[in-house]
């Protein structure tokens, strides 16, 4: 299933190993706080499990959306939409 997984994380050590566990994930970060792509339901439930045990659930705020590929396609993008620094080649080819 396509996911996006968005997040506000205060602690940085917190939100650097966040970032590193969507990354082992397999999703592509398209903004600091903000990655996507493809999860099983299985690590989907395991990344959200890693999460939860690194954020502080009374201050942070971690979002787990899942969006269809049809849906994906819909979307508007504006702007700088995506870090183009952060970004690969794999992200935009979702859009297509």
């Amino acid at each position: 299933m396509l996911v996006w997984v968005l997040y506000d994380i205060e602690n940085d050590k917190s939100r650097t190993k966040t970032a590193k566990a969507c990354l082992q994930a397999g999703l592509y970060r398209v903004q600091y706080s903000c990655f996507l792509g493809t999860l099983t339901p299985a690590s989907k439930a395991s990344l959200s499990i890693q999460i939860e045990e690194l954020i502080d659930a009374d201050k942070d705020k971690v979002y787990i959306f899942p969006m269809s590929q049809d849906e994906l396609r819909n979307t508007v993008l504006l702007g700088q939409a995506f870090d183009r620094k952060l970004v690969k080649d794999e992200v935009t080819a979702l859009f297509l």
